[in-house]
């Protein structure tokens, strides 16, 4: 293939799983901006919402390394389709709910799930098998920004059509919306391998033949793997908690709804830049140490909040600044695991360090549920986060950025 066809393959590879991953987060992004119409016409409780919203995540987490497994073997087309429709299902059941059960089943478990298909894990394994290993860290970062992309163009739709349709319809909008990552699916399978992906590499002596279980072993006995794993709990529990909470925070200041959706949206257009820039930080400084940094300054943006006078420019500052910082965790750690242990089964291994996140989102979630709910107040998760954020950072710098001896050539 000649050099001009690569390059556009790479572009396409990127965009795809920026789109695929738009729609994902994007759609996830709105669901706090439902949740005072949820709470009123469901008679449910925010602490019901917030377990609801929390077992999603959690499913997200469980069904990320396997579907990544499978992925890895079987390839990722199906795993997306498969992914998008499920998810599509669950927002309809979501937004036709009659009862607590209901809504359990549509927004927890079938959403939940859903996400392995067509989050991180798989889409992020997917754009990695087909990037040259000179690009790879960037194309993460483009396609981990589609991330924030989706946030900033889904929290306004999403107000819109809340507005027009009430939660139900906006719901069942947003479950037609998700199926267009069916057709994205099939153009990203439908780029070639790259030279260190590709099965014939490994008996070239290109890359490391290993099996699945010898590829697992070296994972949990490598420190860094492990240390970037505890890490990555950190950035789930902090962007599941803002994510679904922060309207209701700002409700308590008295702060109108769309100043809610405006932060949102401001949270993910900086992160389209903040994301692609730690793609490309990665690329040229130990990714380590960005991850340091990222985590450290998200404490003190934290903290600059909390101090702050609480108007909605302020409000808006910290979303800004936020942002910059949301999603740059995840080209960071999916590129050290790729760089530690090869793309051969970045899908699993990264699901795995990604079950960790969920972990941590479902703690988020659900604690800034209940403590609001016992109370009153969001300040106590506020503070955990804070201290979260810094022991994260110091986690981090131990990490050796160096391959375990079986996933050597």
């Amino acid at each position: 293939m000649s050099t001009k066809r690569i390059g556009i393959a790479i572009w396409i590879v990127a965009f795809a799983g920026c789109l695929i991953g738009s729609l994902n987060l994007g759609t996830r992004t709105t669901f706090g901006l439902f949740q005072t119409d949820i709470l009123r016409d469901l008679a449910i409780t925010p602490s019901d919402f917030g377990l609801a919203i929390a077992v999603q995540n959690l499913m997200w987490g469980i069904a990320t390394p396997f579907m990544g497994a499978i992925a890895d073997k079987f390839g990722s087309m199906r795993m997306i389709i498969l992914g998008a429709l499920l998810y599509a299902v669950g927002l309809y059941v979501m937004g036709t709910a009659d009862s607590l059960f209901a809504f359990n089943v549509g927004a927890g478990f079938l959403i939940g799930i859903g996400m392995g298909g067509v989050g991180f894990g798989v889409v992020l394994g997917a754009v990695g098998r087909r990037v040259p290993a000179e690009h790879r860290s960037l194309a993460l970062g483009i396609a981990s920004a589609g991330g924030s992309f989706g946030q900033f163009y889904m929290a306004p739709v999403g107000q819109a059509l809340l507005e027009t349709y009430g939660w139900t319809g906006a719901l069942t909008a947003l479950a037609v919306i998700m199926l267009i990552a069916v057709p994205l699916a099939f153009l990203l399978a439908r780029q070639p391998l790259a030279a260190d992906a590709a099965p014939v590499a490994a008996r070239q002596g290109k890359t490391p033949d290993i099996s699945l279980g010898e590829a697992l072993g070296e994972a949990y006995r490598h420190l860094g793997f492990n240390l970037l794993t505890l890490g990555f709990f950190v950035c789930g529990f902090q962007v599941a908690f803002i994510t679904v909470h922060f309207p209701k925070y700002l409700e308590l200041l008295h702060i109108d709804l769309r100043i809610a959706a405006l932060a949102l949206s401001l949270i993910g257009l900086c992160n389209i830049v903040g994301t692609f820039a730690c793609g490309a930080l990665g690329g040229r400084f130990p990714k380590k140490w960005v991850l340091a940094w990222l985590y450290f300054l998200r404490s003190l943006c934290i903290i600059a909040l909390l101090a702050a006078p609480k108007t909605e420019l302020n409000i808006l500052l910290f979303a800004g600044a936020m942002g910059l910082l949301w999603l740059g965790t995840v080209p960071l750690t999916s590129g050290l695991v790729a760089h530690m242990f090869g793309v051969r089964y970045l899908s699993m291994l990264f699901g795995i360090t990604f079950l960790s996140h969920q972990i941590g989102s479902f703690l988020g979630v659900w604690l800034g549920g209940y403590l609001y709910q016992t109370t009153g107040s969001y300040d106590w998760v506020w503070y955990g986060s804070i201290a979260l954020g810094f022991a994260a950072a110091a986690l981090h710098i131990p990490i050796p950025e160096k391959r375990p001896t079986a996933a050597t050539a």
